[in-house]
C-alpha cells in the first residue's frame, strides 16, 4: 500500500494514507522524503518546499497560504496553513 497519495502535478502536498513516524522516509514518483514529524493518516505533508505566504495546493487546488515557510517532509494542517476556502472573514 502507498503511504501517501499526489493526485495532480500542481499539488505541493500529499495526503497521508496511514500514520506516518516522524524520521520516516517515504518514497514515491522517484523521490524520497523523511518526514520531519508524526503525521496522522489523512492529514498532509509537504513536498516541496513552500515559502511564507505561498500557496499550498492540493487536488490540483489551492487550499490555503503557508503561514510559515515550509519544507518538503514537513508536516501541514492548520498550525501551519490559513485556509483560503470559504473565508467570509477575510472579505473587504
Amino acid at each position: 500500500m502507498n503511504a501517501v497519495i499526489h493526485v495532480n502535478s500542481k499539488d505541493n502536498l500529499v495526503t497521508c494514507l496511514r500514520p506516518i513516524k516522524k524520521g520516516e522516509k517515504i518514497e514515491f514518483e522517484g523521490k524520497t522524503y523523511i518526514a520531519s514529524s508524526d503525521i496522522p493518516k489523512f492529514h498532509k505533508m509537504a513536498v516541496e518546499d513552500i515559502p511564507k505566504g505561498g500557496y499550498c495546493y492540493k487536488y490540483g487546488q489551492i487550499i490555503g497560504e503557508a503561514l510559515e515557510d515550509l519544507h518538503p517532509g514537513d508536516y501541514v494542517h492548520v498550525h501551519n496553513l490559513a485556509s483560503t476556502r470559504g473565508r467570509g472573514d477575510l472579505k473587504a
